[in-house]
């Protein structure tokens, strides 16, 4: 077939949707599990939710006026992303259950040739398009093993489990963890919160949406546009903060330590173990109003100790204290380098996908990988705004690729190692004068401290760089 696009998430269904209005029909998406629907299929742990506000986390082209809040839950994201694939006629180009195991690029036939859990294929483009949050992150705690209750991670979450008057440790306080925590806190008998870095957490403005703002969105178009474009404003400039406007940084440091100390008003003690020590930014910024209100319940504890080991009941921290625990539940978020090269993909020459330092140019191509595509690749993270916006302006990009590849009828294109590391390099230098190159530990980061995740800079800036391919550095065979 001529495409393949790999995942089903926002991705790769909006990858799909602009090649059919493109008038391209030949090509599939593969998910590699029985239902599609990507990150928000996945994470349907209690209390999933998104941080960033429903009107601004959906397609541009395809706007959704029946939100029911402000802020959207998971129930609903995965239901827009399930209605988009209906309305946009994307159902029989799905191949659920059918994961790709491995690639390898032909260069005589200029084709890729694909092992998948449905047989062999054969495309002329592969896309990549799993977003990030696929595959947990699961710390190797020692005695981890010899555990006997119940274990498993928030994007696993495993509802058959009856939490009810059951002992609970929760490991990692990150944006998974602030949701569900407050969730679970009252139906079990106690509940252990083990925190290695306290996070920054701000009030999360969420409400229902009225009958009469639905009644207008749906029925008054413009409005929509309006509504989306002061929202998108709202976020946008946030991204100052965190780079050349430092002082704004602080002025919203210093809402989130009101919003803290409004919320733990009596414990002291407590509101210093929940203090950064880190510039906000540094690491993800979380929205949520009930995740400091439950730490005061006298049945939940923050465990600051660190972990010493993992026992067959329980976990004893590294001052020697000891806790019961029936269940192990992980929020310890996702091996983002994992999920972008989960598969084993052999490119021109033997190149091997995703070795080293994940890197990529403009986030969708790669040296050594001829016809090889991503959206949303490396260095295409949003610390500020809404990833939809990364994901349709990459998917503009691929498509202008497709298109030349079939307008000058070419058998590949591949970009230029010299054009990938000039790329790199200035992404890098923009980087390190961020707030999220400031020396805090992040997902954001490689284990050499390398930022491989985020964009450096606003998102009409990734706009305009995608907007047309510029096939001129690119090799064409």
């Amino acid at each position: 077939m001529e495409i393949v696009i790999v995942g089903s998430g926002f991705a790769g269904l909006c990858m799909g949707i602009r090649l059919k209005q493109a008038g391209i029909e030949d090509f599939i998406i593969l998910e590699k599990d029985d239902q599609f629907g990507g990150t928000w299929r996945v994470n349907d742990y209690p209390g999933a939710a998104c941080d960033v506000p429903s009107h601004l986390y959906s397609f541009s082209f395809a706007q959704n006026p029946e939100w029911s809040r402000r802020f959207p839950t998971q129930p609903e994201i995965l239901a827009y992303t399930r209605k988009v694939a209906r309305d946009f006629g994307l159902i029989p180009h799905l191949r659920l259950s059918c994961a790709l195991r491995g690639a390898r690029y032909d260069e005589a036939a200029a084709e890729w040739s694909l092992d998948t859990a449905q047989g062999a294929m054969r495309a002329k483009m592969l896309i990549l398009a799993q977003g990030g949050l696929g595959t947990p992150s699961v710390p190797a705690l020692p005695g981890l093993e010899n555990f006997a209750g119940k274990v498993f991670h928030s994007s696993r979450w495993d509802h058959g489990f009856d939490l009810a008057g059951k002992r609970i440790a929760v490991i990692g306080t990150g944006a998974s963890a602030v949701q569900f925590v407050p969730e679970i806190a009252d139906k079990v008998a106690k509940l252990d919160l083990y925190q290695r870095t306290p996070p920054w957490i701000l009030p999360r403005p969420d409400r229902a949406m009225t009958a009469p703002e639905r009644w207008l969105l749906r029925h008054v178009k413009p409005l929509q546009w309006l509504y989306r474009g002061l929202t998108y404003l709202q976020f946008e400039w946030r991204y100052l903060a965190f780079s050349s406007m430092p002082w704004l940084g602080k002025v919203i440091q210093r809402k989130a330590g009101r919003h803290l100390r409004r919320q733990i008003p009596h414990d002291a003690q407590l509101r210093q173990k929940l203090t950064p020590d880190y510039a906000i930014g540094c690491k993800r910024i979380l929205l949520v109003n009930d995740y400091y209100p439950t730490l005061t319940k006298s049945h939940v504890e923050l465990v600051t100790a660190g972990i010493g080991e993992i026992a067959k009941d329980g976990i004893r921290d590294k001052e020697g204290n000891f806790r019961p625990a029936d269940a192990i539940i992980f929020g310890t978020g996702f091996d983002v380098a994992q999920t972008m090269t989960g598969a084993l993909i052999t490119g021109r020459n033997g190149a091997k996908f995703g070795t080293g330092e994940p890197e990529a140019y403009k986030g969708a191509a790669i040296a050594g990988f001829p016809n090889l595509f991503m959206i949303t690749g490396p260095n295409t993270a949003l610390g500020h705004n809404s990833i939809i916006l990364m994901i349709e302006s990459g998917v503009n990009y691929v498509l202008d690729a497709v298109r030349t590849l079939r307008r000058e009828n070419l058998a590949s294109l591949e970009v230029s190692a010299e054009a990938q590391s000039r790329f790199n390099e200035e992404i890098q230098c923009r980087l390190r004068r961020t707030v999220w190159n400031s020396g805090c530990k992040s997902w954001y980061l490689s284990s050499t401290g390398r930022n491989y995740t985020l964009w450096p800079g606003f998102t009409f800036q990734y706009r305009r760089i995608t907007k047309r391919f510029d096939r001129a550095n690119y090799h064409r065979g």
